[in-house]
């Protein structure tokens, strides 16, 4: 006998739809919709993955989502509430001793320092209804304004850039199949072919045409992919994307390639942004980034025939909008869409990549330190009296805007900082810039509670481990990077010592006498939700369990009483007087950092490079799953450093050999691995590896001033060769065995 389950991916955006099977366990029960029934969680008992047909993967999973059901049933699992002693051991306590703990936690650091030195980070990997009652926890049962989530780290750029031209964010404004039939598709800085490997599918049309133009300063397997079909791959040095972007504006301007009946009907602004271009001629640009001046033109000239000829998409990855100028890049994308008449077509557009599964709906409804559900604005009286009429409060108990992330973990453990931080989805200690001092920040708290189902680099940082549901065991609802909003339904039953963070959430609000009510039922909260977001720019009002069960497209905004929206823009976009509007942008605002060596770690054969850092096909965020995966971590145990030969043969570097990778905040030793798909003066190091081996030991903490994005993507290291790798590494144990 078998049982079965429908549900989606528990990684990316993309959200891929699968099944789950158990060969034992009750049978389906005879229900309409696809309502599983809870399968074996035996130990052992083997859980089969299918992909399953949906838009965005059309039945395909890449190996990730291939193997996610084998962490389900994970020997790591933590299943129980876990308190650090005085030796530092982690022990069992009960959950009424846990709560209690976390509860006086927060009433001392309250007594002692204010409401706000209570913080909460949350994750982009929580379903809407955790996110949404994360926020309303935090600032009505914790009374602190201290919240902000890892999606800071992701998307806020690409926000940001999204709310000032079309007055809303949302990763892609149309259905991902648009891309099918696109003549001409320009991908900047994502590597969809490791990062979401489904996706390729919907390049493929404007691949095989060869209109497929990728932006990497590496050649990455989706720069790979575009050259099999004649397309072209533009490999600029690391932090000049802006200047490509004006450069390839100032062509579409200069050749007469503009849409100019789209831009006097729909956007403002057209003059000022012709202007900051006119300095950004293709000859200038090539001496910037290193892209040669005619293949600037060819793209320019490609994204105009293809919006001729069958469609034009611009899309933009976190390359190009990590930096501290991220909101600026992303907007000069936003502004050569809009010279070309792209968002809003019927054929063509403009969008950005969402990276975690719920990065789209886990900033929409109150985790970021400046908005209220519904995308609505901490700081618009109008906002925050309709929210404090849903959650039954007087208005003026809702605080203010908080701190973004970055700003948050430099204020661990400040007299005026945060003396007591919650985590929630997020592994902080592996994901932040400058990760050295943010786990000196967290080990200068006075309490820290991680809510988690491993035990993460963060969770063994913690006082208190609060054990949480896997994505299979919970009911809730994600948005993927569509907008479109989907049902995640539990599949199997979870252990006896988990709980859901609802459930936690509401015995900690009613140990701390909170206002306002905390269910632990989804449906509930999700139906609290559809209230608040009523009217905000992420209306969710129209979308019902009901709607999804019965496996209906819901791409928000759906307001009560009417349809999804699919793709937005087509009539007028989301400011007061329904145009867009294209903002001037020019290169300027760069990091400050030397990327001098520590004293300590100077030597003679050290050389300067330019750091990237990214993601592995095989990994995930911080690998704090997928380092669980046997399958996965046998095919990437360890991080590398992609090197050119030319560059490592002027070290006396081989293919293997240990380097140190070092800067003014810290060192990373690994091995080298030589490819002359990356540049000569830029190295590469994936961000999935803890301790010796983080790439973010060595990234800045430095931030755009609009989004509050950190500084990911261009920082300056020395490398140079290790006689023997450090004790205690991945690369000492591995030459050890």
């Amino acid at each position: 006998m078998t049982s079965s389950a429908d549900t989606h991916c528990p990684y990316c955006a993309l959200q891929c739809a699968m099944t789950l099977t158990s060969p034992t366990g009750p049978a389906p029960a005879a229900q309409p919709g696809p309502v599983p029934v809870a399968l074996s969680t035996a130990p052992g008992v083997p859980l089969d993955v299918q992909g399953r047909e949906f838009p965005t993967n059309r039945g395909g999973l890449c190996r990730k989502g291939w193997t996610s059901a084998s962490l389900l049933n994970h020997p790591g699992r933590i299943n129980e509430p876990l308190l650090r002693g005085p030796d530092g051991i982690h022990r069992p306590i009960g959950w009424d001793q846990a709560l209690d703990l976390a509860a006086t936690a927060v009433r001392d650091a309250r007594a002692r320092y204010g409401a706000d030195a209570v913080g909460v980070f949350g994750g982009g990997g929580l379903t809407n209804e955790k996110a949404y009652m994360l926020g309303k926890f935090a600032r009505l049962a914790l009374g602190t304004s201290r919240i902000d989530y890892n999606g800071r780290f992701c998307m806020s750029s690409a926000a940001a850039a999204g709310m000032r031209a079309f007055g809303v964010d949302r990763g892609l404004p149309f259905p991902v199949e648009a891309l099918d039939s696109a003549a001409t598709i320009l991908m900047l800085g994502s590597n969809v072919a490791e990062t979401m490997p489904p996706f390729v599918q919907h390049l493929k049309g404007a691949r095989d045409a060869g209109g497929l133009v990728v932006v990497d300063p590496r050649r990455s397997a989706t720069a790979a992919f575009t050259a099999d079909g004649g397309g072209l791959h533009l490999q600029p040095l690391p932090g000049t994307d802006l200047a490509l972007l004006l450069g390839i504006s100032h062509v579409v301007i200069h050749e007469n390639l503009v849409d100019t009946a789209y831009i006097e009907e729909r956007t403002s602004g057209y003059g000022a942004v012709v202007r900051s271009v006119n300095a950004f001629w293709p000859e200038r640009v090539q001496t910037i980034t290193g892209v040669p001046a005619e293949l600037i033109r060819e793209t320019a000239r490609r994204l105009a025939a293809g919006a001729r000829e069958g469609g034009s998409y611009i899309l933009t990855g976190r390359g190009v909008e990590q930096h501290v100028d991220g909101t600026d890049t992303a907007t000069a994308a936003i502004n050569l869409s809009l010279l070309l008449g792209l968002p809003g077509s019927a054929h063509s557009g403009y969008g950005t990549l969402t990276g975690q599964g719920n990065g789209q709906g886990g900033r929409e409804h109150g985790q970021k330190a400046d908005q209220l559900p519904g995308y609505r604005k901490i700081t618009d009286p109008a906002a925050r009296a309709h929210v404090a009429g849903v959650w039954g409060v007087p208005e003026e108990l809702i605080p203010g805007p908080g701190l973004p992330a970055v700003q948050l973990l430099k204020s661990l453990g400040k007299d005026d900082g945060v003396r007591c931080l919650f985590v929630h989805a997020s592994n902080i200690v592996v994901a932040s810039p400058d990760a050295t001092a943010v786990i000196e920040g967290l080990r200068s708290l006075d309490f820290l509670v991680v809510c988690d189902f491993f035990m993460s680099e963060t969770a063994a940082e913690a006082d208190l481990i609060l054990p949480v549901l896997q994505w299979a065991e919970e009911d809730g609802t994600l948005t993927n990077l569509e907008g479109r909003v989907l049902r995640r339904r539990p599949a199997l039953t979870p252990p006896p010592g988990a709980r859901s963070e609802l459930w936690i959430m509401a015995r900690l609000a009613e140990r701390l006498g909170a206002p306002s009510t905390y269910s632990e039922d989804p449906e509930t909260v999700f139906n609290e939700l559809r209230r608040a977001s009523a009217g905000g720019l992420a209306d969710y009002s129209g979308i019902d369990y009901a709607i999804l069960d019965r496996g209906e497209a819901a791409h928000w905004p759906f307001p009560a009483g009417g349809t999804g929206t699919p793709r937005l823009f087509r009539d007028r976009f989301a400011h007061p007087d329904g145009k867009a509007v294209l903002t001037p942008v020019v290169p300027g605002r760069r990091r400050a950092s030397s990327g001098a060596l520590p004293a300590a770690g100077t030597a003679a054969e050290a050389r300067p490079f330019t750091l990237i850092t990214g993601r592995l096909l095989e990994h995930y965020q911080s690998g704090s799953q997928t380092r669980r995966v046997a399958e996965l971590l046998a095919a990437r145990p360890e991080a590398r450093l992609q090197i050119h030969p030319a560059a490592a043969a002027a070290m006396d570097i081989t293919d293997g050999a240990p380097v140190s990778v070092a800067n003014e905040r810290g060192e990373v030793v690994c091995r080298a691995e030589l490819s002359t798909a990356i540049r000569a003066e830029t190295v590469f190091l994936p961000f999935h590896f803890p301790e010796l081996e983080s790439a973010n030991r060595l990234t800045e903490a430095s931030t755009d001033p609009i989004s509050g994005m950190p500084e990911f993507k261009s920082n300056k290291v020395w490398v140079r060769p290790v006689a023997v790798a450090p004790a205690g590494t991945v690369l000492q144990t591995m030459e050890a065995s």
